[in-house]
């Protein structure tokens, strides 16, 4: 990774949690402090990040995780492994046991088109009022879970996931959580674009937060059910689309699978450094 889009990264990784949260100062750390419940960015913000102001010892981690244990959230720490190599060793010695996840980032003239869709199926922003975004936000739930939804006798017909889609988005609703993230899409902080259905089911979401004329691309699933379509590919492409039209400039993300990672590099995307973050920390994707 070139030291100026390394710059730009970290300075995102520094800035957007700072939308949703505060900020405590743990020495050479940085504790980021939800304002408000809800879940608009990520599984987070309740990680901490190095400063860059110095090295971090084990007494600066101790007190980040007794903070973190009396705000009741996950000890989550999270970094640019480039810009704080020694810290890895520090968060281990800790007992955390720390996950690599690499970054690949779209050179900024590459151009990317828009992918193609299965008949009936189209692509959108979602507003913040938008009858999609209750099952848009319950998706990666289905998405990324170990096992998928099974049918259960004397439910609707249809793919299981879909009638499982339609539970997840009511209790989204009724805990908060769609109010919570509407409030974020109205105020600029966060846009989430779906793949639908003829019907208005989403299929596939992905999302991102702009900040520093930069953003992550994260949270892009599909349906089980609707896979194998191209749909990762193209709410991707579709994500980008909106980004650039709307001033942003370094698009990158992150992936966890290198099955992942080749869609992602058939649209472009390039290998630019490396994400360390806690093992079963809220997932930011």
């Amino acid at each position: 990774m070139s030291d100026p889009l390394r710059d730009r990264i970290e300075r995102y990784y520094a800035t957007v949690p700072l939308l949703f949260a505060d900020a405590e100062d743990f020495g050479p750390l940085r504790l980021f402090v939800r304002k408000e419940p809800g879940a608009p960015y990520y599984g987070g913000p309740s990680h901490a990040q190095p400063t860059g102001a110095a090295p971090v010892d084990a007494a600066d981690i101790a007190r980040v995780r007794a903070r973190q244990r009396e705000l009741g959230v996950p000890e989550a720490f999270e970094w640019l492994a480039e810009s704080a190599p020694a810290l890895r060793a520090r968060i281990e010695a800790a007992g955390l046991l720390v996950l690599r996840r690499p970054l690949m980032v779209l050179p900024p003239q590459h151009p990317l088109p828009p992918q193609p869709l299965p008949d009936g199926v189209t692509l959108r922003a979602l507003t913040a009022d938008d009858p999609a975004l209750p099952a848009a936000l319950a998706l990666p739930r289905l998405a990324f879970a170990k096992e998928p939804p099974t049918a259960q006798p004397g439910l609707t017909a249809g793919p299981p996931d879909r009638a499982e889609l339609s539970r997840l988005a009511e209790a989204l609703t009724v805990d908060g959580t769609v109010a919570a993230v509407s409030a974020t899409i109205r105020a600029g902080h966060k846009t989430l674009v779906a793949a639908l259905a003829p019907d208005g089911t989403p299929l596939a979401t992905g999302h991102y937060h702009p900040a520093t004329a930069a953003t992550e691309i994260g949270g892009v699933g599909t349906l089980p059910s609707a896979r194998r379509q191209g749909l990762a590919g193209a709410v991707t492409a579709g994500l980008v689309a909106h980004a650039r039209t709307h001033g942003v400039e370094t698009i990158f993300l992150a992936y966890a699978q290198e099955t992942v990672a080749r869609i992602y590099a058939r649209l472009g995307f390039r290998p630019a450094g490396t994400t360390l973050l806690i093992a079963d920390q809220p997932a930011r994707s």
